[in-house]
């Protein structure tokens, strides 16, 4: 059965909790949907796993390459897009000619926009009228990275106050799910049973409707995790070894 963004609302009500990683390939895509996962995100946070210090790097065009990619390797799993830094903030024609480029020239079911400001929040009403469907994504916005840095958001009333009223208006503008990244556990908490429609966490703690990270991160794949991360696997340290054997053994004519 093919995930859809309806179904997701529906297992927040049901109490299941949702599966959520990133993929930028199709043999990664492959894995994660046979795995179980519900929902990949091809997510700007790609530009980190291509070399790039923060996303603000990497291009819409190489989202949707890359997108076109993941979507090939996906049967089941719901795929949303990140739209990357200065491809929405212009104007809604802006978002709405970048979104609209996402669905059809990758065939991805969402994409992802960051921020609740009241302008982001018009503009995120707009794509959902014209039939795109949204998720939202508040806390640490990664794009804003100059701004507010990477640390943890929300740890003031004033700025968890912010960020639950971000939230609620991201769900009125009808998003039909909402990242909550490096918040307070208790803020997550507030906002998870505040809304109607699925919480996401990647460094909320455990009372979100759901959780993702980045894939290279659970594989054990990048120098260095968030702290919020857990490495499952360490595929560098088996990729190097890997390698070093078939070296040798080139060298050593034992191979082929």
């Amino acid at each position: 059965m093919v995930v859809t963004t309806q179904q997701l609302i529906q297992w927040k009500q049901q109490g299941r909790s949702i599966v959520a990683l990133t993929a930028w390939d199709y043999a990664i895509a492959q894995l994660l949907d046979a795995a179980g996962v519900d929902l990949i995100l091809v997510g700007d946070s790609m530009a980190v796993v291509l070399g790039y210090e923060t996303t603000l790097p990497i291009t819409l065009d190489e989202m949707l390459y890359h997108a076109k990619s993941v979507r090939r390797g996906v049967k089941r799993a719901l795929v949303v897009v990140d739209l990357p830094f200065l491809t929405y903030q212009e104007s809604l024609q802006q978002a709405m000619h970048s979104a609209g480029r996402v669905l059809k020239e990758t065939g991805a079911q969402a994409v992802k926009l960051e921020g609740g400001y009241p302008a982001m929040v018009e503009t995120i009403a707009r794509l959902v009228q014209a039939g795109i469907p949204v998720m939202g994504h508040v806390g640490l916005t990664p794009q804003s990275v100059h701004q507010i840095g990477l640390r943890q958001q929300g740890k003031t009333q004033q700025t968890a106050d912010r960020i639950l009223n971000e939230a609620i208006a991201l769900e009125q503008a009808g998003v039909f799910a909402i990242v909550l990244e490096h918040i307070p556990v208790d803020l997550a908490m507030q906002i998870s049973q505040k809304l109607s429609i699925p919480t996401i966490g990647i460094g909320a703690g455990p009372h979100c409707d759901g959780q993702v990270l980045v894939t290279s991160d659970v594989l054990g794949l990048a120098e260095k995790q968030p702290p919020f991360a857990k490495v499952y696997t360490n595929l560098r340290e088996t990729i190097s070894k890997a390698v070093q054997d078939y070296a040798m053994e080139v060298r050593e004519r034992k191979f082929p």
